[in-house]
Parts: C-alpha cells; structure tokens; sequence
C-alpha cells in the first residue's frame, strides 16, 4: 500500500472517531479556559444594585437567576414586559427549573448602579450607553452581545477599563411579556477585552457564577470570533421559522450550516484571527470539521445540537427577534463574516446569501420553504 493511501486511511479511522465519540455528551467539553477562583477577593457588600439593561431572552433569564441567588436586581426593558412583571412576577421555566422572580423592572434607569449587565442587541448598544450614560459612569459594564463588535462600540462611549465582555453560551427564549424560558443554562465566557485580567474581573466572575456557571479567559475577543462561527447557523431558523433540531434533520440545510461555518473559518484564518475554544465547542474541532467530508461534518453538527435538545424548543436568537417583530442581528453575526471577506478579498457567497435572505423575511414577514431555500442557492 502506498504512503498516501496509508494516510487517507488513517484520517478516515479519525474521522470514524470523531464521529462515533460525538454522540456521547462529553465530547464537546474543553478544559482550555480556567474556571474562577473561589471568590476570595469578592468585596460582596460592594455589590449592592445590579442593572440589566435591555432584559430580553437572556437578560430576563440573567436577572431572574442572578435575584434567586440573593443579588438586588432591576430589569430595563419594555412596557408590556414590566407591567406583567410587576403583576405577577418573572415566570422562568426550563432548563433552570420553574419559579416565578419578584423582581424590580423599569423603563428606564434612573439611578447609578453598583454593576450593569448590557444584555440589548448589538444595534441598540450606542443608543442605549448614551441614554445611560451619565448613570454610568466609572461603573462596571458587562457587555452581553453576539457578534464582535459590542465592546468597541462601548469603549467610544464609556472608559476602557470600565468594560467586561462575557460570551454566553446559555439558550433563552422570551416570546410572551412577563415570561423566560431557559432552554439550556449553559455558561458563561468572561474576559477584559481592553486589558488583562483582574481582581474586579475574578470578583464580578464568582457573582455571575452564583446563577451561571462562568469561566474567566484572557482571550475573550478569540472567543467571541468562535462563537460568531458557531452562530452562522443562526440565519436558518430565521427564514424557515424551524427549531434547530428540525434545520439538522434535513440534509440540505445541514449541509448549508456546515458550509457557512467553513466560509467564515477561511475569513477567519485569513485575517490571523486567533480563536479561543469555548467549554462546549473547541477550535481544534471545529478546524477539523472544516476539511472533512460535508456529510461527516454535519453529523457532528447534528450530534451537537442533539445534545442541546430538551423539551423546549431552540428557536435561535434571530428568529425570536422576528417572532416579535424586532430587528435582527444577522448584520453582525453572518453580516460580519461578508464584511471580513471584503477587508481580506474573500468571498463570502453563503453568508452573503443568508443575510439577504433573513432581510427579506424581516421585510415581508414570510419565511421560505426548503426548496425555496435550494432555489435561492442555486442563483
């Protein structure tokens, strides 16, 4: 046998491997972050007031976790959610068990917070940090957006050592005022995106901690870009209006998930980004999904998501935003791989599609069926 078949056939034994260990639900786990410390410099007295501004999906379920722990917490969000809130509680359900929060919600922030947690969408940082922006002053900011982009935009508003940046891993769904699902509690990534780790970093880490598992990095920019490329996939349960357990059933769209994963890995690489594994995906898996066979590639995939399935449904961020009305973020998760792809002269013609694709269902309020979705492909 010769020295190139050898070598195929052991990739091939590799790739068998990988994928019959991918079932098991370890897999995924990686030890490349550190976990906190025990808190022993936590000043807790000093935390007396937390904000969550823009209490959505996962700043409901953040908030309502963070007051079972004892911590005083007030929701900024919208009318018709604060007013169910103040009659009948924060319902959570899910994965986090059923309770209902007594919590503190207002329009509004009227008051200077011991720490805010900044849980709107991308598109609403800058109007929101300068709306806030005198409350907020030399306090600690947690960023809690997808993408990329959230810290800079803070960082032209607010001092850089005001801003932690934490990767969420956790799965919500709010789609009816009053009430939060936690599909999956997940964890957190919390890092210093403008400077080394800390004891102001350890401390607002351990009280995160006490409602989510959370883990400190001092790569916490790698981790946003990994997450972004998991979150590619994010764009198919937007234009079809399926969970993610029904996109990885079919094959086609499986196959378009693994396709605008790989698309925003080649950008990725070709701009020397330098990754950073999250706890439930690596970038050594990852990278070898990207060159294996389609097919093997999204059996991984699917296996991932099999993991993540409960007997709630994952709909994805992008199309709750949809379910009820609001814009999307698609321009900052797959948008952000396009404009990567023109800085570097790397076409991006999945990503391209796919952001155009979930524009028109925001514009029309129609999702696509599968063949509608082949036939856009095939332009």
């Amino acid at each position: 046998m010769s020295g190139r078949a050898k070598q195929f056939l052991s990739k091939l034994d590799a790739m068998r491997a990988v994928v019959a260990m991918s079932n098991h639900p370890t897999f995924f786990a990686t030890g490349a972050l550190k976990i906190t410390g025990k808190g022993e410099m936590l000043k807790e007295h000093a935390i007396r007031r937390i904000a969550v501004i823009g209490a959505g999906a996962v700043g409901s379920a953040l908030g309502a976790l963070l007051h079972r722990t004892g911590q005083r917490i007030v929701l900024i969000a919208r009318p018709a959610h604060i007013d169910a809130i103040r009659q009948d509680g924060l319902r959570v359900d899910g994965d986090t068990g059923n309770f209902i929060a007594p919590i503190e919600a207002t329009e509004t922030l009227d008051f200077r917070p011991d720490l805010a947690l900044l849980t709107v969408k991308t598109q609403d940082v800058i109007g929101a940090v300068k709306a806030y922006h005198d409350f907020l002053n030399d306090v600690p900011v947690v960023t809690f957006q997808n993408g990329v982009h959230s810290d800079e935009l803070v960082a032209s508003l607010l001092s850089r050592e005001q801003i932690l940046s934490a990767v969420v891993l956790m799965h919500a769904t709010y789609l009816l005022p009053g009430k939060v699902t936690v599909v999956y509690q997940g964890k957190l990534i919390l890092g210093r995106p403008f400077g080394p780790r800390d004891s102001k970093l350890e401390d607002i880490a351990h009280i995160l901690n006490q409602a989510v598992p959370t883990r400190v990095t001092d790569n916490v920019q790698g981790a946003h870009w990994l997450k972004l490329v998991v979150n590619l996939n994010n764009a198919l349960p937007a234009i079809t209006n399926h969970t993610m357990s029904q996109v990885y059933a079919n094959v086609f769209l499986r196959d378009i998930a693994v396709g605008l994963m790989r698309e925003g890995l080649r950008v990725i690489n070709r701009a020397n980004i330098r990754l950073e594994s999250l706890p439930d995906v690596s970038v050594g898996l990852t990278r070898l999904m990207s060159w294996m066979p389609s097919g093997i590639a999204g059996r991984i995939a699917a296996a991932k998501v099999r993991a993540l399935t409960t007997v709630w449904p994952l709909w994805g961020s992008t199309l709750q935003s949809i379910q009820r009305g609001r814009p999307t973020e698609i321009d900052y998760l797959n948008g952000e791989i396009v404009e990567l792809g023109k800085r570097h002269g790397e076409a991006t013609p999945l990503n391209t599609k796919m952001v155009d694709l979930v524009h028109q269902v925001e514009r029309t309020g129609q999702f696509f069926s599968v063949e509608e979705i082949r036939q856009a492909f095939r332009k």
